[in-house]
């Protein structure tokens, strides 16, 4: 598949997806036809050009290929049911015309394909774990490797979730589920969501630090879940979360782009627009909770933390004992190595790395290399250079992003 066309596709493909399981189509049925209109574009617009709207020239292929195959199967029916049925009793029986259904304007409480395939996945037939993976891989679009490094999980159990969920829900309808079981799948969809925009904001493999079209779109998905339930705490977190982190990728790469952390972006190029959102989002969420006597749950909690850093002009201003307090209420909720990992950062800068670096060690994070970066920061600090240098050639050799490479090359190089 060339660039330009597999980047058209990363875009389409699940809003193309969503649309044909909301015209009737089964999940196999709607990957069969979505597959066919990719084919179909790489066969043809190499030699007849591009056209003006890609993705309306998808869906219009994937949708005939979706009517060829329903009206050859309902045919194929008809036939069948016409050699022992009068006229009536065939017509109660019959489905409706396929073009009717891909020409109705059905209104729903969800309104965004994307959305209403991501309520549809999270299945509770499926596991926790399979529900995420077959929704970052139908909706998200994420291949297996990214998911699996997503979930730290090997490549091989992605594909075999994701296999045996497809298989799950063979025979279950593809429709969306009525509010009360929306509500239920919520936790899914928001972690899912979470999943999807950190792989655009730290791409686990490629030539680039970021994929901002990614975060963008779960961004907008995350506003839109917000919209839909404003009483629900969760769904303003997450909104929160999201546009806190997402104002500041402009200072996330420099004018090469070449990564630049945290404590060491120009805050002046910071999102106003979307700080002030997500502090907004953040005040809805915590009003939330106060008045359901409820206290801050994990999502809350991350869009707090996420908020220090927003409130912190300068990367010295940071309140490090207030995200330390804060990650030690997160890692009483989700006991994450990742969480411990962050943990034991915060814990570095407010208490000491004397105190953090066997915490950070103890963690099962091998092949992680942000646990390896980290733990090099530290040793740095502690004047254990050679032990150091060690554990940032771990980290390199662990990334697959090629910024990401190049960024732990040059701290080497450094020091």
């Amino acid at each position: 598949m060339t660039p330009p066309i597999e980047a058209v596709w990363r875009l389409e493909a699940r809003r193309l997806t969503g649309a044909l399981l909301r015209a009737g189509a089964d999940l196999a049925l709607a990957e069969d036809c979505v597959q066919d209109a990719l084919v179909a574009a790489m066969q043809r617009w190499p030699s007849e050009g591009w056209p003006e709207r890609p993705g309306a020239w998808l869906m219009t292929v994937a949708k005939h290929r979706l009517l060829d195959r329903m009206r050859h199967t309902q045919m194929t029916a008809r036939e069948q049911q016409a050699l022992g049925h009068d006229a009536d009793a065939r017509a109660a029986h019959l489905a409706p015309d396929p073009l009717d259904l891909l020409l109705a304007d059905e209104a729903d409480a969800v309104g965004d394909d994307a959305l209403r395939l991501m309520f549809i996945a999270c299945h509770p037939k499926l596991a926790p774990e399979a529900q995420w993976a077959l929704t970052l891989r139908l909706v998200a679009g994420l291949t297996v490797a990214e998911i699996a490094r997503a979930l730290f999980v090997k490549e091989a159990t992605i594909a075999q979730r994701i296999s045996r969920a497809k298989a799950q829900l063979v025979g279950e309808p593809f429709d969306l589920p009525p509010a009360s079981e929306r509500a239920a799948r919520l936790d899914a969809v928001c972690t899912v969501l979470y999943l999807m925009f950190n792989e655009g904001y730290v791409a686990s493999s490629g030539a680039e630090w970021t994929r901002p079209t990614l975060c963008h779109e779960a961004l907008r998905l995350a506003r839109h879940l917000a919209a839909l339930l404003p009483t629900d705490a969760d769904a303003q977190a997450l909104q929160a979360l999201m546009e806190l982190q997402a104002s500041r990728l402009p200072a996330r790469t420099d004018a090469l782009g070449r990564p630049v952390l945290l404590l060491d972006q120009d805050r002046r190029l910071w999102d106003r627009l979307l700080l002030r959102r997500g502090l907004a989002a953040l005040v809805r969420c915590r009003n939330l909770n106060a008045l359901r006597s409820e206290g801050p749950g994990t999502l809350t909690l991350q869009a707090e933390l996420a908020a220090v850093h927003a409130r912190a002009t300068h990367a010295e201003d940071t309140d490090w004992p207030q995200l330390l307090r804060l990650y030690d209420a997160l890692h009483a909720l989700q006991p994450s190595p990742v969480v411990a990992l962050n943990r034991a950062v915060a814990m570095s800068h407010a208490i000491g790395p004397t105190q953090a670096l066997p915490l950070m060690e103890a963690l099962p994070l091998a092949g992680y290399p942000w646990w390896a970066s980290a733990r090099a920061d530290l040793l740095q600090r502690l004047n254990r250079i050679e032990e150091a240098r060690e554990s940032l050639r771990q980290a390199i050799a662990w990334t697959g992003n090629e910024r990401e490479r190049a960024l732990l090359l040059e701290r080497l190089e450094r020091m």
